[in-house]
């Protein structure tokens, strides 16, 4: 019974990480952000793929670095709602 729901949560873990990183490579690819707030979305998406860590961990070194610069004075509001949001559906994946 335990295996099922470690499974299942796994499979949750990974659909979540899945839309992280979607709404991630959006902000990335939008030229109106600022070069070093997409240059942070890429530097988590690529800790988000890295599958040699397990998703808790890979969850807090996304946050680590979006945490960093979600108050950049320069961040338009549209891209630091999506940050935050992003970072709301990071703090669910646990190890």
């Amino acid at each position: 019974m335990a295996r099922k729901s470690k499974s299942k949560r796994k499979k949750e873990y990974a659909k979540l990480i899945q839309e992280v990183i979607a709404r991630l490579d959006r902000v990335s690819q939008n030229r109106n952000v600022p070069r070093n707030i997409r240059k942070a979305t890429t530097d988590a998406i690529d800790v988000l793929r890295e599958e040699s860590l397990s998703y808790g961990v890979r969850s807090s070194k996304a946050m680590s670095i979006l945490n960093e610069i979600i108050n950049d004075i320069n961040m338009p509001f549209p891209t630091r709602s999506e940050l935050l949001l992003v970072v709301g559906i990071l703090e669910k994946i646990k190890d």
